[in-house]
């Protein structure tokens, strides 16, 4: 008996041990929660609320104008109202400086003016620290050449050699969006060039200096194609020169400076669409793809070339190349600038 009862320990021992050995291997059907793969976080809705754009130009310029003609093309794609903000003054910088230091939602967007952004920090004496580099950029809307115009009742400049001609003996007044702005750096380039003695005036924007114009106030409107091309059709102003490579289409029958024989005397405007530093990648995609898709919508292309403006679309490497370039354009013209 005491044989018997020996024996059945020991295969109750037996059977213990084999049973510890299996407990540490896992069948397929079994899960070790402790190493369980951790839940899918789900992204934020964006966008779910209005975004404001700042536009650091006065209402009625040329970037406040084609931004009033896209954005609604963009509300489209994004489901939401985009509104426009003006904050102009310190040549731009006033605005700027308010995107840079928006929080990074998504929230807030708004125009960069090139050259003038750039004019804005490599000038010495405003002692920026912050540069193209520090913006989120999208992409960009617009690529806007000079342009030289007067009064149309100004009977002293019928053509742009009177008014060469003329600006070679006496100081001439013109407009200026701000000091570094493109209108400012074509004055110079012209007087540097041709001997003339321009005066920018300087200003909020470039409804600003239409209004000084017309008004009697300041001589010359040096401004852009989309900013004269209407005051010309209706016959507030009269175009007298175009400062590109050659004629713009939206004022087919303006000659160049170049054409003129002042030489490759060029301005020009590009304005963008940036956010603030730190935006997170899928809500920069979904603004890049929605200004895209909206850059091509037929009515808002007929609309910007009826006010003159070209559409230029730039995105991602294409868009931050240009605009290392025109970097470059402005470090080249420091020595008129005085720096």
């Amino acid at each position: 008996m005491k044989k018997i009862i020996a024996l059945l320990v020991i295969c109750l021992f037996a059977l213990s041990i084999l049973a510890g050995c299996g407990a540490g291997t896992n069948t397929p059907a079994e899960k070790d929660e402790s190493k369980e793969a951790p839940k899918e976080i789900k992204k934020e809705e964006y966008p779910k609320k209005g975004i404001t754009v700042i536009v650091s130009y006065s209402a009625g310029g040329g970037t406040d104008t084609g931004a009033r003609i896209l954005l609604p093309h963009v509300e489209k794609e994004l489901g939401v109202p985009l509104t426009v903000v003006n904050k102009p003054g310190g040549g731009g910088w006033v605005g700027w400086n308010e995107l840079l230091n928006a929080e990074a939602d998504g929230y807030t967007i708004g125009y960069i003016n090139t050259p003038n952004l750039m004019t804005g920090y490599l000038n010495p004496a405003m002692k920026r620290d912050k540069t193209i580099d520090d913006f989120t950029l999208i992409g960009n809307h617009v690529l806007d050449y000079g342009a030289i115009a007067v009064k149309a009742d100004d009977d002293r400049f019928q053509t742009i050699d009177d008014l060469i001609e003329y600006a070679k003996k006496n100081e001439v007044t013109t407009t200026s969006t701000g000091m570094g702005s493109d209108d400012h750096i074509a004055a110079l380039k012209v007087n540097d060039s041709v001997g003339t003695k321009f005066v920018p005036v300087h200003g909020k924007g470039a409804s600003h200096g239409k209004a000084g114009v017309l008004g009697g106030h300041i001589d010359v409107f040096f401004a852009n194609v989309g900013e004269a091309t209407v005051p010309h059709k209706n016959g507030e102003m009269r175009v007298l020169a175009i400062m590109a490579p050659e004629r713009s289409k939206f004022l087919p029958d303006i000659p160049t400076l170049e054409e003129k024989g002042y030489g490759k005397i060029y301005s020009w405007s590009a304005r963008g669409l940036a956010a603030p530093p730190g935006l997170p990648q899928d809500k920069l995609d979904k603004l890049i793809a929605a200004f895209e898709k909206a850059m091509d919508a037929p009515e808002h292309v007929k609309k910007m070339e009826d006010m003159g403006l070209l559409v230029k679309w730039m995105k991602g490497e294409e868009y931050k190349k240009f605009l290392k370039e025109d970097e470059a354009s402005v470090i080249k013209v420091r020595d008129l600038l005085g720096w």
